[in-house]
């Protein structure tokens, strides 16, 4: 038990107590404003997707750009615009757990990382249908396809788009909900076993 306990909440300096307050007040302010993406339909979300939109954008793009200036192969460059959207704040996650021992913000990093699948997946559902807009302005109908259009092709895939975007919703709204469940955890673990930093100070005498 404590060697799992050791996994979730990895040791670090404790924090004031005013700075727990502000992470669990941001948290609950976090989980209200996403209240919409758990209960709205991937249909809607492709339409009005909200502004965490343009964060993965910049992302996507990104993610298009550094594989082509690498010389990758086709598949791996449209890939990676997605790919990139949801890896980087995984590994944003992964260096707030391993170098800073910080599961609060490997949490929040993780609903990010939720977050930015579940905006993919309107666009895995639209593969056939090329009705959203893109970037250009147009749909993926004028544009000659998009993304996943391609990919889905490619992979002889292109019938399951719908299936393939639900399964991916789904799976982006779990883990965003474990996110809460983590950050919400680390939380009452650290008020509950580790001594505020301005105890500590008090009881040394500093």
């Amino acid at each position: 038990m404590h060697r799992i306990l050791g996994l979730l909440f990895p040791a670090y300096t404790p924090r004031p107590a005013w700075n727990r307050i502000a992470s669990a007040v941001f948290l609950v302010a976090l989980m209200v404003w996403s209240a919409r993406y758990f209960t709205i339909s991937i249909d809607d979300l492709g339409w009005d997707p909200g502004v965490m939109h343009g964060v993965h954008l910049v992302i996507h793009e990104a993610g298009h750009a550094i594989p082509m200036m690498l010389g990758a192969p086709q598949t791996l460059v449209v890939f990676m615009g997605s790919g990139l959207q949801v890896l980087f704040p995984l590994f944003i996650a992964g260096a707030f757990y391993v170098k800073n021992r910080d599961a609060y913000g490997a949490a929040v990093c993780l609903w990010w990382a939720g977050h930015a699948a579940l905006d993919v997946a309107p666009y895995i559902s639209d593969a056939r249908a090329l009705e959203l807009p893109l970037l250009g302005g147009g749909t993926g109908r004028e544009i000659e396809g998009h993304d996943w259009e391609y990919l889905l092709g490619h992979w002889n895939a292109l019938g399951s788009d719908l299936r393939i975007g639900a399964a991916v919703a789904l799976a982006a709204r779990l883990t965003m909900a474990a996110a809460f469940l983590w950050g919400l955890a680390t939380l009452a673990y650290e008020t509950w076993f580790f001594p505020a930093e301005d105890d500590a100070t008090r009881g040394t005498g500093l």
